[in-house]
């Protein structure tokens, strides 16, 4: 993580001393299930619970000769604890402690990732229904197709964030599992009983079954959906910025008043944010195929995983986090230039209705292939020479000859393409 891309509740998740107090918390859970099986003494579980502690820099002082995370972390908190620490950690390993806390720290990560598409799905309800009749032009191929409506592209985003929403609410609750299992997770020194009490304590499933590990097939399908929110998020930020370009400017990203936007040309106002989003989009995705290629560790466990999730976990929710706050603020923010719509949508000389004057001599008896040529040759003089492609077609004998000029007339109403935007916004928000 770096700061740039980083907001303080997230890095918070991820700091030693967030970590060292999840493990605690586990070793002290443990304690207390252990002391009401009667397997270690009533005060002992007390005693750890009331003096646990530990010191960061310590740890890392006893790791940089022990060379073993959780044997320094156990060191540190024996040295607060004093004699009864010799409880601890009884018939555990150290992935139980390690993977235990992995969950709870994506748990958490979930949980303020979910706060972020929240705001975003408000976000872009909001402005899809202040310009659920502002009309512009729909594009395929980055050209010119039929009418649509600004509220339609926010709505489709809704829509599509509240899918990221329910994979990212199935991810987490695949991911919230605890393993306490003892070596290769036969439960041979640890009760069973003892990782339902941890689970319940630190709000978690018990794992079905571990190794010595929780199977990382739930940890790649965790970042895989990760992946797909970052590229929702890039499919959003890709579409303003090319309605942002200088030849289309539709919308824009709110530019502030004492805002530079290039160092050598005072005149530009340039898409950065949307920019930046594409960027982290990537960062995050990077982060899918090592998840992936965790799936596969040796027999009951190696530690091939570990320096990968070190690495991917804190910086993928982080940028993820980040991504989603920076994106509400540019919807919430976005200038819409409804006027730039219709200009853009005159541009081609009513070529945008092509489809239906098409439709309309099929229907007036004329066949398919013969009605396309007809509505193409006139379609090609707007193009190539720019002309008004409703005069075209008033003066075309063979199209007049099949449909009166008040039909023709007709199959230029710009409501025809907006009748039925209502019944897809009560599909979207009901």
């Amino acid at each position: 993580m770096i700061p740039r891309y980083t907001r303080a509740p997230m890095a918070k998740i991820w700091e030693p001393e967030s970590k060292f107090q999840i493990w605690f918390e586990i070793e002290a859970h443990a304690c207390d299930a252990m002391a009401d099986l009667g397997i270690i003494p009533k005060e002992a579980a007390k005693a750890i619970r009331d003096r646990g502690g530990f010191d960061v820099a310590r740890i890392d002082e006893i790791e940089r000769e022990v060379k073993h995370d959780v044997i320094a972390f156990l060191t540190s908190l024996a040295e607060h604890v004093g004699e009864e620490a010799r409880f601890v950690h009884q018939g555990l390993t150290s992935s139980d402690v390690l993977d235990t806390c992995f969950a709870v720290q994506l748990v958490r990560a979930s949980d303020i990732l979910l706060e972020d598409l929240d705001a975003l799905l408000a976000a872009l309800k909001k402005r899809a229904i202040e310009h659920k009749d502002t009309v512009c032009i729909g594009r395929s191929h980055a050209i010119h197709a039929e009418p649509t409506t600004f509220g339609l592209k926010m709505a489709q985003a809704f829509a599509e964030f509240s899918r990221c929403k329910d994979r990212l609410l199935a991810a987490r609750a695949e991911i919230a599992t605890c393993a306490i299992s003892g070596p290769v997770g036969t439960f041979a020194t640890v009760d069973p009983r003892i990782e339902e009490h941890v689970a319940k304590a630190l709000g978690l499933e018990v794992e079905p079954i571990s190794t010595q590990v929780i199977p990382r097939d739930r940890h790649a399908m965790y970042f895989a959906t990760l992946g797909v929110i970052a590229s929702s998020i890039e499919r959003l930020a890709t579409e303003v910025r090319h309605l942002q370009r200088t030849e289309v400017l539709e919308v824009e990203e709110y530019f502030s008043s004492r805002q530079k936007g290039s160092s050598a040309m005072p005149h530009k106002r340039n898409p950065v944010l949307t920019e930046n989003l594409t960027g982290l989009a990537r960062l995050v995705r990077s982060a899918v195929t090592p998840a992936l290629e965790n799936v596969a560790l040796w027999h009951e466990r190696d530690i091939s995983h570990s320096s990968v999730e070190r690495g991917i976990a804190p910086d993928a929710t982080a940028h993820l986090d980040f991504a989603l706050a920076r994106l509400t603020g540019v919807i919430e923010k976005l200038v819409v230039y409804p006027e730039t719509m219709q200009a853009n949508m005159d541009k081609l000389g009513g070529l945008i209705h092509s489809q239906r004057v098409l439709l309309a001599l099929t229907q007036a008896g004329v066949s398919r292939e013969d009605a396309y040529t007809l509505v193409q040759r006139n379609a090609m003089k707007v193009w190539e020479d720019g002309a008004d492609f409703l005069e075209q077609l008033l003066a075309d004998k063979d199209v007049t000859s099949a449909l009166s000029q008040d039909e023709i007339r007709d199959k230029f109403d710009m409501g025809y393409h907006t009748k039925n935007v209502d019944v897809i916004f009560k599909r979207v928000f009901g």
